[in-house]
């Protein structure tokens, strides 16, 4: 029976994970420099952005909705000439 621990190894997938580790904290580190703490895309502010995108959206598909309601209600109205 062998009595000493295994032998652990460095695999093909530790050796991506670490890379991947690495390149993240560059580009956040990278970002920090470039735009600032107070300016950094946070997942709150991309929801946030989102939200009001999506009301955006909304408000217009309203004003577009009530001015076809109009046009469609003004042509009812009008007198057929002849």
């Amino acid at each position: 029976m062998n009595s000493s621990a295994p032998q652990q190894t460095i695999g093909l997938t530790t050796i991506s994970r670490t890379v991947a580790s690495l390149a993240v904290g560059v580009v956040h580190t990278l970002e920090r420099a470039v735009v600032g703490p107070t300016r950094m895309r946070t997942a709150r502010g991309n929801a946030w952005e989102a939200i009001c995108a999506d009301r955006a959206r909304a408000d217009q598909r309203a004003a577009l909705d009530r001015l076809v309601a109009e046009l469609a209600a003004s042509a009812r109205d009008r007198q057929p000439v002849g």
